[in-house]
């Protein structure tokens, strides 16, 4: 899945003749999972119609303030516009709308919405060759650079003129392999490889029954969203649970009992750069399974249990360079049990919560943790939805291993 899918994308157009590449362009922004709404300056409805771009994006066309030719003068609004895009790409970008770009001319929408924007913006250049090269073309592109905006290079190739040279827009297919890799250069955690337990284990008692926990996934499933979206490609080793994932980044291990979970946390842990283990491990398993459905025979069933493995303490005598993250859930003594269990098991960082906590732990949408680092630093937070909760855990982590 690319780094695009659910952002929200606001492609502006202005009038080049590479305008009807745009067509593309919006095609495989929605492939990608994007929202796609269109911004065209009046003259480049010339080039392509805001009814192609409209039936690609399934969303209105915007070209001006006021639809006039609705009875009910609606304002197209550019600040709301500006502010619902994550990304503002322009392209094409003509010599005239990188001019008023860079001058702060504010002449029709697009321009009012780019000034208004908030978010990263990409310009494609289009021109021909002596204007692509003019002094003051130069000039605009060195302009909107220094002011944040990235600049989408030209190729060289035949141009409208007839010339061939420097000047000719990015083709669609790079102008999204270009912002794709731009996004993830940037984010923290590109190059990284993390290892996350989520979920419960089921222990078997026969072929019907186990032995398990309420434990949801739903924790370590958004620790792994998390930090697939800042660029780190995850292992997530997960017991059964009906949470979902999709992400290119993320490699779902599907286990079942902590024996299995153990070997699997083995088998990737060396070759991790981070492991956050917030699985809840059943802590035992019967000594004896039986390969037949227990009968209901007797009024009374005993069952001999065995401590399964410390999937997190043979990790922590294991690691090396591996930042090493715990969670530890507790219903009495909680902060003087996670310290215990943060220097035992050699961890950089635990992660308590009480079931004492409402609208913590299990099964729930929030949790309310406190981070506890091998420094004692601890650091208490307010209630908060499990997605907050893991981006505030992978802030902690990021300042730890940049520290």
């Amino acid at each position: 899945m690319s780094i695009l899918c659910g952002k929200n994308i606001l492609l502006g157009i202005s009038a080049g003749i590479a305008a009807y590449k745009t067509a593309s362009l919006v095609r495989l922004f929605i492939k990608s999972g994007a929202t796609v709404k269109v911004v065209m300056t009046p003259s480049s409805k010339d080039f392509i119609t805001p009814l192609t771009l409209s039936t690609l994006s399934k969303n209105p066309v915007y070209s001006s303030f006021v639809n006039e030719e609705d009875d009910n003068a609606v304002w197209n609004n550019h600040v709301d516009l500006g502010l619902w895009a994550d990304l503002f790409i322009i392209a094409p970008a003509t010599a005239n709308t990188l001019s008023k770009m860079a001058n702060g001319v504010c002449d029709n929408l697009l321009l009012a919405t780019y000034l208004s924007a908030k978010c990263p913006v990409y310009f494609a250049p289009t021109m021909d060759l002596d204007m692509y090269k003019h002094p003051s073309t130069l000039q605009s592109f060195e302009k909107l650079k220094a002011f944040g905006n990235i600049m989408i290079p030209a190729t060289s190739g035949e141009l409208a003129s007839g010339l061939v040279g420097e000047g000719r827009m990015a083709e669609p297919e790079d102008i999204l392999t270009f912002i794709e890799n731009d996004i993830l250069d940037a984010l923290a955690l590109r190059g990284k490889k993390v290892l996350i337990t989520a979920g419960p284990t089921h222990e078997a008692i026969d072929p019907v029954r186990f032995i398990g926990n309420h434990s949801s996934g739903k924790m370590g499933f958004e620790i792994a969203k998390a930090s697939a979206n800042l660029g780190a490609e995850v292992f997530l080793v997960t017991g059964p649970t009906h949470q979902k994932v999709t992400h290119s980044l993320i490699n779902l291990i599907p286990v079942t009992s902590a024996e299995e979970m153990y070997q699997a946390c083995h088998t990737y842990f060396n070759d991790m750069d981070i492991a956050i283990l917030s699985a809840a491990v059943a802590d035992f398993k019967p000594k004896e399974v039986s390969t037949e459905k227990i009968k209901k025979s007797a009024s009374t069933l005993r069952l001999e249990l065995e401590k399964t493995k410390d999937i997190l303490q043979s990790l922590g005598k294991i690691k090396t360079n591996q930042y090493l993250v715990g969670f530890a859930l507790e219903t009495n003594n909680e902060l003087e049990n996670a310290k215990d269990k943060l220097k035992r098991k050699h961890l950089n960082l635990i992660v308590l919560n009480s079931l004492n906590d409402k609208g913590a732990g299990f099964k729930s949408d929030t949790n309310k943790v406190t981070f506890i680092d091998a420094d004692d630093n601890v650091m208490a937070f307010p209630l908060k939805s499990k997605a907050d909760v893991a981006k505030d855990l992978l802030d902690k982590i990021i300042n730890e291993i940049h520290a």
